[in-house]
């Protein structure tokens, strides 16, 4: 039902920004939700932020730094990511699900996944 293909990882400094696009077919954010990820090495993965339904949310690890925002024209979901730091070096993953947004930021809530990106904050 979707297919999703997340882009825009990368290398950077501590401090710098990053933009990763999630295109989503298949998705409506009037009636799905779509949410990031992220896994480190060795740890769970986690939520980072989601979209739909005119609900969005981000997670409070991140909240004063990221943003997530919605691209009609080409159905592709964003999330912007400033002041990066060593610890948000993780492969970022968009995930769907085909009904509105429940508490957005649990993985269970998604079915649908991308492959993912890395991300690599050097200090």
């Amino acid at each position: 039902q979707f297919h999703l293909s997340e882009s825009g990882g990368g290398s950077v400094q501590a401090g710098g920004s990053l933009k990763l696009s999630c295109a989503a077919s298949g998705y409506d954010s009037q009636r799905h939700c779509l949410g990031w990820f992220r896994q480190a090495p060795g740890k769970e993965r986690e939520a980072v932020a989601y979209y739909g339904g005119g609900r969005t949310g981000v997670a409070a690890s991140v909240m004063d730094r990221f943003t997530i925002s919605q691209e009609r024209a080409n159905n592709t979901v964003m999330l912007q990511m400033n002041s990066l730091k060593p610890e948000d070096t993780a492969v970022y993953y968009c995930a769907a699900r085909a009904a509105y947004c429940y508490l957005g930021l649990s993985r269970d809530e998604y079915s649908y996944w991308g492959q993912g990106t890395q991300v690599t904050v050097s200090s």
